[in-house]
């Protein structure tokens, strides 16, 4: 990527810390009080992510080391590109920006239609985790509060169970055959967006259909395929630890297979309103509804709660941005050899 397209990153890296900061509903020495009262809990907190983010790199620099373009990314770099990815998409509406953050870095190694098609099936693969988490949370509620289900929740469990199993179908097939081209064509019936979008098409649809060839590559290596989306698994899991620490500090006595209930929950209403940049509003709303229904009764858990994953955000997105400038002239290595020891998927340079 050129130095001035990571200049406007920075940039507006910088804009969106201050504008957080100016919208954190509180003043410094407020900040400062609520941290010290904290404890070591804080820094825990902030430290689950440097494990969630570990095996968040893990799968993505092993579906970009699964091309054959005879180079690999180092295990520090591909570190290096979640955390700014993230930090960029947390700071956007619909999360977008760490996608073309991501792209932009690997088109100069690797080739445009190389780096589009790593990070859409990254990207991919993210999404695909948050359903794994949410069909792992409905037995486990079932298991662990079955004296609070009601008519209601049996309807609720039902349908949002027939809407995962869609979700993998479809996800099943879209990974066999691809899927960006179909999902692309939807634009077409769009009023007022059809017309461009068939003008994009029309100039993109060789790199589309490649990205397509490429998801379904992935799927046919299923060793790359499970590796990749176990490790976004387990970082999600592991993620339940922010919660455990951060109720925990409140004064609730919450179990680790709790704490996986509230992730899971949270993290649902949050995609619901993923227009949302770093979900304002949806977040402290979920928790306390989730909180309260499995009956830990805390006055205000959502807004504390909200405090620390705030100040987690903050920390990391801090990271991400200064990482931006950091170790940029070689994130790619040549190699002879695949790092991950099976046939290496076809992802061609344009």
């Amino acid at each position: 990527m050129r130095s001035t397209y990571r200049n406007i990153f920075l940039i507006f890296g910088l804009v969106a810390i201050g504008a957080m900061l100016y919208g954190f509903g509180v003043d410094f020495s407020d900040i400062r009080d609520r941290m010290a009262a904290a404890g070591m809990y804080l820094p825990a907190v902030i430290g689950v992510w440097v494990v969630v983010y570990a095996f968040n790199a893990c799968a993505f620099q092993t579906i970009v080391n699964s091309g054959n373009h005879g180079k690999r990314l180092a295990y520090r770099h591909a570190y290096k590109l979640t955390v700014s990815g993230f930090a960029f998409s947390y700071t956007t509406p619909f999360g977008f920006g760490g996608l073309p953050y991501r792209i932009m870095e690997l088109s100069a190694h690797i080739g445009a239609a190389g780096a589009i098609s790593a990070t859409t099936l990254y990207s991919m693969m993210h999404i695909l985790s948050h359903f794994c988490l949410w069909a792992t949370a409905l037995p486990l509620f079932l298991a662990l509060h079955w004296e609070l289900m009601s008519p209601l929740l049996w309807t609720f469990f039902g349908i949002f169970a027939v809407v995962l199993m869609v979700v993998f179908y479809f996800f099943n097939y879209g990974y066999k055959n691809g899927m960006v081209v179909k999902l692309y064509r939807l634009l077409f019936y769009v009023p007022i967006v059809s017309k461009y979008a068939r003008r994009f098409y029309d100039r993109h649809v060789a790199a589309m259909e490649e990205t397509d060839r490429n998801i379904a590559a992935l799927h046919s290596r299923p060793r790359a395929f499970y590796s990749s989306l176990s490790m976004e698994y387990v970082g999600r899991v592991v993620n339940s630890l922010e919660f455990f620490f951060i109720l925990r500090a409140l004064g609730i006595p919450i179990g680790f297979g709790d704490a996986l209930i509230v992730l899971a929950f949270s993290s649902l209403v949050g995609n619901m309103l993923f227009f949302f940049p770093m979900q304002l509003g949806a977040r402290e709303g979920s928790l306390a509804a989730i909180v309260s229904m499995l009956g830990f009764a805390s006055p205000g858990v959502g807004l504390f709660a909200s405090f620390y994953t705030r100040v987690r955000e903050l920390f990391w997105i801090f990271v991400g941005v200064g990482l931006v400038k950091v170790g940029n002239k070689s994130i790619m290595q040549h190699t002879n050899t695949n790092i991950n020891q099976h046939k290496p998927i076809k992802i061609n340079q344009p």
